[in-house]
């Protein structure tokens, strides 16, 4: 095992959430966006009433499992403006099984959702101060020679932090490279440990560079405050406090307990494998979490809805950067301390996309809650088609009938 594979496929699957992201932006005209709150200024509270729900579009977009290819998919639409479940495809290839909605799935980055919020849940106790340098709770993960990086420059993507690199990194080109690592088992240390060998991109705070390391760092932070598994952690302040019984942070065990949707890569060749079982401590505290799309829709609900934290810190996860501080492509700056924003069709929404190896997956609202969805689809390849999607599906969310 190297430090390698978690490099390439870290890197890899978070570009391509990103990716999508940024497609979801792209879709619709800027005009329709509403700004989001920046340290300094306000915005106005008053939201435009979301589209009525169509139906027929979430239908639609569901059905169309071939391009990209995908074994299942399915999407949960809730809140003031309207309620649809549904899914497509087979949660099991082998029995046929279709997909139920109390089937777990990887959620991937939405990982970072619990960790933002548990790590500002102590910054409300006074145990962690947001802006205070983390290398004074860390001493010795990073080189004495870095700037100092807070905890906010944590959770909004802009610690700057160098590239990851080491000696010894493979390719990872082929599908057939991932699953001969998919039993590669992780410390946080190691991970750490590859940020430290080159220079930092740019001065903490100057710009904005999604980065899952940001969040490796930050579950390092609660168990440096708390002397307990950030794991552990999730569960007290998160899980057990709203009953979302069917999510789980899997920490060692590669496996999805409980009735769940499998996920698969396509090979070489184009068969498929089962890749459900894969280890995920490669995504130690960034990505790792599994979860349904009504504990997702619960968790998001309690979050906006202030039942787990005080307003001053579930405002800085809809609080973006300076406006002078912009993505390394040169674009705005799109993360909060927790939340990305995206606007579809004039609908302003926030939340968090996630993926892991066969699957893709997202959970998002508008802040006064008048549409949440909550959504994972299978597909079969690691590559920018998966994109088609998650376009279909933000469409059919936002557009309305027409």
């Amino acid at each position: 095992m190297t430090h390698s594979s978690t490099f390439l496929s870290r890197r890899a699957l978070l570009g391509a959430a990103l990716a999508g992201s940024l497609l979801m932006t792209a879709a619709l005209p800027a005009s329709g966006a509403a700004a989001a709150p920046r340290p300094g200024g306000a915005t106005s509270t008053t939201a435009p009433a979301v589209p009525p729900l169509d139906t027929r579009a979430l239908r639609a977009a569901l059905s169309e499992l071939g391009d990209p290819q995908l074994t299942a998919a399915q999407i949960r639409v809730s809140g003031s403006a309207g309620r649809w479940y549904g899914t497509s495809g087979v949660a099991d290839t082998r029995t046929g099984r279709p997909v139920r909605p109390d089937d777990r799935f990887r959620i991937g980055s939405i990982t970072k959702v619990f960790v933002a919020t548990v790590v500002l849940q102590l910054a409300a106790e006074g145990k962690l101060d947001m802006d205070a340098p983390i290398q004074r709770r860390l001493p010795g993960v990073l080189p004495d020679g870095f700037p100092p990086i807070t905890a906010t420059q944590l959770l909004n993507h802009t610690s700057g932090l160098p590239a990851e690199s080491g000696p010894d990194i493979p390719d990872l080109d082929t599908p057939e490279d991932i699953l001969r690592h998919r039993h590669d088992r992780w410390k946080p240390e190691q991970l750490a440990a590859m940020v430290t060998r080159g220079p930092m991109k740019f001065a903490p705070g100057t710009k904005q560079e999604y980065r899952g390391i940001n969040y490796v760092l930050a579950a390092m932070l609660i168990e440096k405050v708390t002397g307990r598994p950030y794991g552990e952690e999730i569960g007290k302040r998160v899980l057990r406090p709203l009953r979302l019984d069917r999510t789980s942070l899997p920490g060692a065990d590669p496996k999805i307990r409980g009735p769940h949707v499998h996920g698969y890569l396509a090979m070489s060749d184009g068969h498929l494998e089962d890749v459900t079982e894969y280890d995920q401590t490669e995504a130690w505290g960034e990505g790792e979490m599994i979860s349904t799309t009504g504990d997702l829709d619960r968790f998001i609900t309690a979050l906006f809805s202030g039942e787990l934290l005080p307003k001053a810190q579930l405002d800085r996860m809809f609080t973006l950067p300076p406006a002078e501080v912009r993505m390394l492509d040169g674009g705005p700056a799109r993360y909060g301390a927790g939340l990305q924003t995206v606007t579809v069709n004039g609908v302003t929404l926030w939340g968090k996309t996630g993926e892991r190896y066969g699957y893709n997956s997202a959970v998002f609202a508008t802040r006064d809650q008048q549409r949440r969805v909550s959504y994972s689809f299978n597909p079969t390849h690691r590559d920018a088609s998966q994109q088609k999607m998650t376009l279909r599906l933000a469409e059919a969310v936002t557009k309305g009938k027409g």
